[in-house]
């Protein structure tokens, strides 16, 4: 009985893959959608499909009213940075955590998740204050070494439970054949937990370019990036929202391309050492 329902239940499986998977597509879709339409046909209710004005105008006005080659490359430095970045601290912390685990290694591990639960809000006037103590205001390094900051208690909880899957006695076996500590990290460790070490760098980027928080409270002009760029389209005048959808569509696009070539890098890597 249970082989003749296998057909059935596998069905209603992807069914229900796919239902969920369309609904969480499904503002996207329709914010390139709108993109597309005219700004009536934009805001028509009930909204408009077959009948819309479609138009290519939005993209068009979008791409000259502003420099987005200059955001996008604000947006390229400040994520690939700050994941760069935070692996170089994170590596080594979490081969600390792993390998040679203390007696508040577990508490350390937690309190440093806890740091995530905090609104970004709450610290916003003294960072604020820093940033201009320090002449960090608008620039890529000040925007690199918050978001590392922010991301890095993820970057090393994911880290962790990568490197607790790798065999201690490989990496014994390593320092007995005379591998240096940073040896034993560089040439043993990393190329095992590769897996693992690329998921968290995609998983951080996708993280960093979709900050919107702190980009636009520390950055004005020269080192806005992306999500910057879509705030840009909110005028005093009202929300135009067919040209806020062309300007969110060119913001998301290279994330989206990224994601999709890496996809399965990422799959394997978020369920490295879930089989043994």
């Amino acid at each position: 009985m249970a082989r003749a329902h296998s057909p059935r239940r596998m069905w209603l499986t992807t069914a229900a893959a796919w239902f969920v998977a369309l609904v969480i597509f499904f503002p996207v879709l329709w914010m390139i959608l709108t993109s597309f339409k005219t700004e009536p046909s934009a805001v028509a209710m009930p909204p408009q499909f077959l009948s819309a004005d479609w138009t290519l105008e939005n993209y068009a006005e979008v791409w000259a009213r502003s420099d987005y080659p200059r955001f996008f490359w604000n947006s390229v430095v400040i994520a690939v940075g700050s994941t760069v970045l935070g692996l170089a601290v994170a590596i080594p912390a979490a081969w600390a955590m792993a390998f040679v685990p203390g007696r508040k290694t577990k508490d350390l591990l937690m309190w440093m998740l806890s740091t995530k639960m905090m609104p970004a809000v709450a610290v916003m006037i003294p960072l604020y204050l820093i940033f201009q103590r320090l002449g960090l205001m608008d620039t890529r390094i000040g925007l690199v070494l918050v978001l590392m900051l922010m991301n890095l208690p993820i970057i090393i909880w994911m880290l962790y439970t990568y490197f607790k899957e790798i065999p201690g006695e490989i990496l014994e076996a390593a320092r007995m054949d005379g591998a240096t500590l940073w040896g034993e990290i560089i040439h043993v460790l990393t190329p095992m937990a590769l897996p693992g070490i690329a998921s968290t760098m995609l998983l951080n980027i996708i993280l960093a370019w979709n900050e919107a928080f702190w980009t636009i409270v520390l950055t004005t002009t020269r080192a806005a990036p992306l999500s910057a760029f879509i705030a840009s389209f909110s005028a005093p005048q009202g929300l135009f929202y067919a040209k806020l959808s062309a300007a969110s569509a060119m913001a998301i696009l290279p994330i989206l391309i990224l994601g999709w070539f890496s996809q399965k890098q990422l799959v394997r890597g978020l369920t490295f050492g879930a089989v043994k």
